[in-house]
């Protein structure tokens, strides 16, 4: 199975995707540190080293799915193309795909999380609150063949164990 995961940075995705890699025991692939790799190694910022960073996901992403193991993806997948990149993956390998949405519906409690995580990413900068506002006008509304997807969303106002029992449930019902 493919399980992508999306939402706003400082929601909560990573740390819902590691408990539920842990628990299904299935390989977790994160975009960011994807990204810092490859400006480790000289990329320069200019480039698109975001959709680079996606387009090696699912290459790991692809390769974890042939060996027989589930995957988490783990990014933000903000818009319709990056969600279809998952939706074309899984008909390719023959997959279900699952789609698990994560947000805060707390704003003060959101910028907390994000003003106050450290990811030791050293050449990717964090967003700023700001950032993540103004990203608020590029997050599309599901449409296209990934809105046919099934798909949850988990509000991180809630605990995590609360979060992780609703989507484990989503995944294995």
């Amino acid at each position: 199975m493919l399980i992508a995961m999306a939402g706003l940075p400082g929601t909560g995705k990573s740390t819902i995707a590691g408990v539920l890699g842990s628990r299904l025991g299935a390989s977790v692939v994160s975009v960011d540190p994807i990204e810092n790799a490859i400006l480790s190694a000289g990329i320069d910022d200019d480039q698109p080293t975001g959709l680079a960073a996606y387009l090696v996901a699912e290459t790991i992403a692809g390769l974890v799915l042939d060996s027989g193991h589930h995957v988490i993806v783990d990014a933000v997948n903000a818009v319709d193309p990056a969600r279809e990149q998952w939706v074309t993956l899984a008909l390719e390998k023959g997959e279900a795909l699952r789609f698990i949405e994560v947000m805060c519906s707390d704003p003060m409690l959101h910028r907390e999380r994000l003003e106050s995580r450290y990811r030791d990413l050293t050449h990717v900068d964090e967003p700023t609150w700001h950032a993540v506002e103004q990203s608020l006008d590029e997050y599309s509304e599901w449409s296209g063949s990934s809105a046919a997807i099934p798909r949850i969303r988990l509000d991180t106002v809630n605990s995590l164990g609360a979060n992780i029992e609703t989507a484990f449930a989503f995944i294995t019902g």
